[in-house]
């Protein structure tokens, strides 16, 4: 790859940086790569369920060290997007959430208040803990007029035992009882890129965008107009990029060709 006008980095994180919570092969030394050169990059994920100080330590458990500052999730780029929507004149903005830890304290460090009494969002994220009673609550919220908002469309996750239902499960039931579809923050909305490139103060044009998934990695980071690298390490195959009308810029087995004289153990 010629990575010589590339002066950012954006990567995803499961399938490209660790896989089942082990590192993948050259994910350390391309992290010390671009902390010794001194150039920004951001670890981006669409789960919000964790705050980045839980996934920093999370990483490095898993052997790699990623920095709290250095890490962009859904739940921050919908507390960014969301902080710049309310209106100055009356102050702080208010939000029921049905979510966990990593999206109520983004929204509190964005200066929201927390409300099931006529909030003016509603904002869904991931959780394992999700009730009828939260979610009827939503439903009546977004009826009686607060603004739905979704933190990711991922409609499924993963488990030991298989599959749960994620968000974007969630958020279509309810859209069916409320008729009103959600903005939604998360990839493949190019909205999280650009949030992640204005938290960094990064342009497109210089900037790489990592990841696995054609669908939502590569189409957004298309859309934000930056070059896009796939990594065969995660869900993508040959066959499956066949599908798609698009390209990424550039296709590698892995993170570890990004690294200069990478050598495997």
């Amino acid at each position: 790859m010629n990575g010589e006008n590339i002066e950012c980095w954006l990567t995803d994180m499961d399938g490209v940086l660790v896989r089942e919570h082990e590192a993948l092969p050259g994910a350390a030394e391309l992290l010390e790569q671009w902390r010794r050169k001194d150039l920004p990059y951001l670890v981006l994920t669409n789960n919000s369920i964790f705050t980045a100080r839980d996934l920093s330590a999370r990483l490095r458990n898993s052997g790699l060290v990623v920095p709290e500052d250095r890490i962009w999730t859904s739940a921050l780029a919908t507390a960014t997007f969301l902080a710049q929507q309310v209106d100055a004149a009356t102050g702080s903005g208010s939000a029921y959430v049905v979510g966990e830890a990593g999206l109520t304290t983004a929204l509190h460090e964005n200066g929201f208040i927390m409300t099931e009494t006529d909030p003016d969002y509603v904002v869904v994220g991931e959780t394992r803990n999700y009730s009828f009673e939260a979610i009827t609550k939503a439903v009546r919220l977004i009826n009686n007029g607060a603004r739905f908002i979704v933190t990711n469309p991922d409609a499924t996750g993963p488990s030991p035992e298989g599959v749960l239902p994620a968000t974007g499960a969630i958020a279509a039931l309810i859209t069916k009882a409320t008729g009103s579809d959600p903005y939604v923050v998360g990839k493949p909305n190019p909205m999280m890129f650009r949030s992640a490139l204005n938290h960094l103060g990064a342009h497109s044009m210089q900037t790489a965008m990592i990841g696995d998934r054609m669908d939502t990695d590569i189409v957004a980071g298309m859309e934000a107009g930056m070059h896009t690298i796939l990594v065969m390490s995660g869900v993508s195959s040959q066959a499956s990029i066949a599908h798609y009308p698009f390209r990424p810029n550039t296709i590698i087995d892995g993170v570890h060709e990004l690294v200069e004289d990478y050598t495997a153990d």
